[in-house]
């Protein structure tokens, strides 16, 4: 099983893209699943925090790009 990671620009959210096409924020400091963005139909390749953290960037086998709003 193959993860990608990535942490926000304050370190508080780390967001992990799966095989099931879901990504998973986890709160590093509650240490909590914080949300699942459901969007992808394969599995995640990359996740990338934009540099304000307000925005994540996702791409996946199925060819798309998605763009999340990050609260």
């Amino acid at each position: 099983m193959m993860l990608f990671v990535a942490y926000s620009p304050k370190g508080d959210i780390l967001a992990i893209g799966g095989e099931d096409g879901n990504i998973r924020l986890w709160d590093t400091k509650m240490e909590v699943n914080k949300q699942i963005l459901e969007g992808h139909t394969l599995p995640v390749k990359s996740v990338v925090f934009s540099p304000d953290g307000r925005t994540l960037a996702s791409s996946s086998d199925d060819g798309t790009i998605l763009l999340w709003e990050v609260q």
